[in-house]
């Protein structure tokens, strides 16, 4: 029998050891995407690829890629202990997990701050158009989505400018046409082919353009999906949090909301604890788990304390955290389906 094994492949900067406050390494890490989702969230089958305090991200990324794809061109024979007979293993790579900033990097997109901020398609525009009553509205609508084929050729393109007589002029009408941040203009000719001769370091451009854009069976702005614990909880949720909280204070109700997020029932949270104490004595330093369970009792807690638009939002902000993580579920199954299976 042989068995395709499609691999979750995460890939963040994590503190390299104790001896130090922080000292950042690069760190892989893969999950057989095939287990169920209660074993997936166990610790011993998260695994470790490759980790290195020296090598950038895209460094790491190259020989994971070379590894799945060797592998996959030779197949890997294992015990099926089941079965009680010899086995092939094909495995492939079927998404990339991470926070916002490194899978911006991995699909090599500038990130938020960028004009055309979203790395799945070219939804945005310059700052006056996105100030305007239809740029505004289209923020909300899905752009022409971006595929690996266009970047490459976009970097590439990049890459040549640079080498060539009125870089300056070159690069700048790309900015203008991507929207893409730049260097100052006195220091777009130097500065970005001394950084480019740098990158190539001697090899062929082929060897140095991000390696996740051709790698075979995965489409890097399609298959690094939404992060929700910083974009959702760390994001919306932790913002709109302190905002409330100004409310609570100025108006001196933050010690009867603490008396009621300590009283109010959890049975439904799937959380231990709110620890009302905590939550209310560190309100600026929460993490993600408190932020989840505070999206959902929030509007029975405030109900009589804020203005019906503040309630209302967090509603809204409550029924978006119970879709996500539902959703969360739901489209990893569907990238498990064969082909045309729905």
């Amino acid at each position: 029998m042989v068995y395709t094994v499609p691999l979750i492949i995460f890939m963040d900067d994590v503190s390299g050891n104790i001896s130090k406050q922080w000292n950042k390494h690069h760190a892989i890490y893969m999950s057989n995407a095939n287990l169920p989702w209660e074993m997936l969230e166990k610790e011993f089958f998260v695994r470790f690829v490759s980790s290195s305090p020296h090598a950038p991200p895209m460094e790491l990324m190259r020989a994971m890629k070379e590894s799945i794809c060797d592998a996959a061109q030779s197949g890997v024979v294992a015990w099926d202990c089941k079965d009680n007979k010899e086995v092939m293993l094909i495995p492939y790579g079927l998404f990339l997990a991470g926070d916002n900033p490194m899978q911006v990097e991995e699909c090599s997109h500038a990130g938020l701050n960028y004009n055309y901020f979203c790395q799945t398609c070219d939804v945005g525009g310059t700052k006056e158009y996105k100030e305007s009553e239809a740029g505004y509205g289209s923020i909300f609508t899905s752009g022409n989505l971006r595929t690996p084929e266009k970047t490459t050729q976009e970097i590439r393109e990049q890459f040549e400018s640079a080498f060539k007589s009125g870089a300056s002029t070159k690069i700048q009408n790309s900015v203008l046409s991507t929207g893409s941040q730049a260097l100052p203009d006195s220091d777009i000719d130097a500065t970005l082919q001394k950084k480019f001769e740098e990158l190539l370091n001697g090899r062929q451009l082929d060897g140095a353009i991000n390696p996740l854009l051709g790698m075979h069976g995965l489409d890097i702005h399609m298959d690094t999906p939404t992060e929700i614990l910083h974009m959702i909880l760390l994001g919306v949720v932790k913002y709109f949090w302190g905002q409330t909280v100004f409310l609570l204070e100025k108006a001196k109700f933050l010690h009867i909301f603490q008396c009621r997020l300590a009283s109010i029932d959890k049975d439904g949270l799937n959380a231990p604890c709110l620890n009302a104490d905590y939550i209310c004595h560190y309100k600026g330093s929460l993490i993600g788990k408190h932020f989840k369970s505070l999206a959902q009792v929030m509007p029975f807690i405030i109900h009589d304390f804020v203005p019906p638009t503040v309630l209302n939002a967090w509603t809204v902000i409550g029924e978006l955290v119970v879709l996500i993580w539902h959703t969360r579920i739901v489209d990893t199954e569907a990238y498990l389906q064969p082909p045309g299976v729905k």
